[in-house]
């Protein structure tokens, strides 16, 4: 019998993107209120309003999320799927959960697969957990014996005992990923496909799944696909990555090398641009629009200088349309594994008390000096208006940090350790 469990040959994905020319944004959408109260203030002007609305022009767009995308994993096998926002990660991992059909190409799968991507997928809202687990089972070609012999514990791993014959639909977020993940991970399927959904619960119930993720691969020879964007996860946990840009594969290799090309790809640009990062999340009273790294005292942007003074441009644009008190922007720096270095906020630092005016805005961020070691970094941005999020990127991009004369005295410090103090040294006899 051959090793190999999944074989992905040429696959191809492709959505028709519709596009309507001819109005502005602000016509494009209307409340039913507005058009009834239009219509009955002044019909011929509604009339002539139709009438223009009929003349747009609809065009359509091919869009391939995913494209001759082919590789192999075998029995076994811990595999990290990694890429930045928009890469296909989640699409490929529909597709090989049979949820989507591919536009062309070839899947050979060898084995039942259990998926756990979107919070709900897989369950009924309406049924409780207890009538969600047997479901699950049975969806996966299991049967109630079998199903029974794994109950207790599902609802141990998952703490979710009191709430067991609660509609699984007045379950938290938190609640839902847990009681999902065991079973998922307990009810024996040959392949475990896990999304970046595990980022909804804490700390400590990753760190559980994560354990259990390398149980079911080491111990019980299962195959296992992980999406994140936490390096660290996948450092731990995964044997090999395939690295997907622009929907196509660009790389397969060895976890520690896949990971580096990711994150030096996408370092040192010299506009890191946001308008196009569509996992977000807050109102969009205030969207950011790019962030840029400069030096000071040097041409290049895109990166700091350890002990150098570094500055930060963050440009956004208020969409309120009206001035806004009371904001806070926050600045989140993560090591190349993903865990939190630094937290830079307006809230807590020294500074003016900012007032947004205007449409399109900037935030600068100073650093008298960059404490930190040469290397990659991630970004996460967040902005809030009166405590309500307005917009929140946790993977923005990443930059880089080059070597510097810290200390002064014309020796490059070792690359050991996270960031750099000052301190001196005494000798008594």
């Amino acid at each position: 019998m051959s090793d190999t469990v999944i074989k992905v040959e040429g696959l191809g994905k492709k959505y028709v993107i519709g596009h309507q020319t001819g109005l502005s944004r602000r016509q494009s959408y209307k409340r039913f209120s507005d058009v009834v109260l239009n219509a009955a203030k002044a019909p011929l002007g509604w009339l002539k309003a139709k009438n223009q609305e009929l003349r747009t022009q609809n065009t359509k767009e091919d869009f391939w999320a995913l494209k001759d995308v082919s590789f192999e994993i075998k029995r076994g096998d811990v595999v990290g799927i990694i890429g930045r926002n928009g890469a296909g990660k989640s699409t490929l991992l529909k597709i090989l959960s049979r949820i989507t059909e591919p536009s062309k190409g070839r899947i050979e799968i060898d084995g039942r697969v259990a998926s756990l991507l979107e919070v709900g997928t897989g369950f009924h809202p309406e049924l409780t957990g207890r009538e969600n687990i047997f479901l699950n089972g049975a969806i996966l070609g299991m049967t109630r014996a079998e199903i029974r012999r794994k109950f207790d514990e599902i609802v141990a791993f998952a703490e979710v005992e009191k709430f067991l014959d609660t509609p699984v639909k007045r379950y938290s977020s938190g609640m839902y990923v847990r009681l999902a993940f065991a079973v998922a991970a307990h009810l024996e399927p040959e392949i475990l496909v896990v999304d970046e959904v595990l980022a909804v619960g804490d700390a400590q119930f990753q760190k559980k799944c994560l354990g259990k993720m390398q149980e079911v691969s080491r111990q019980e020879g299962r195959t296992v696909l992980f999406v994140s964007h936490n390096m660290a996860s996948i450092s731990n946990l995964c044997q090999a990555c395939i690295l997907l840009h622009g929907g196509r594969v660009k790389a397969i290799g060895r976890t520690a090398s896949i990971i580096e090309s990711y994150l030096l790809d996408n370092s040192r640009a010299p506009v890191m641009a946001l308008t196009e990062n569509r996992k977000r999340s807050g109102s969009g009273c205030i969207r950011f629009v790019s962030a840029i790294f400069e030096t000071a005292g040097m041409d290049g942007h895109g990166f700091w200088v350890c002990g150098r003074q570094g500055r930060l441009i963050l440009n956004f644009k208020n969409f309120s349309g009206a001035d806004l008190v009371n904001v806070q922007f926050s600045v989140g720096i993560n090591d190349q594994m993903g865990q939190r270095i630094l937290l830079l906020s307006n809230h807590v630092s020294k500074g003016v008390e900012p007032t947004v005016s205007g449409s399109m805005c900037r935030a600068e961020v100073t650093l008298p000096r960059v404490t930190l070691l040469s290397g990659v970094y991630g970004i996460t941005l967040f902005a809030s208006i009166n405590g309500e999020i307005a917009d929140w990127i946790q993977d923005a991009g990443s930059f880089s940090v080059e070597s510097g004369d810290f200390y002064g005295t014309g020796k490059m410090p070792e690359n050991q350790g996270l960031l750099l103090v000052e301190h001196s040294f005494s000798f008594k006899a």
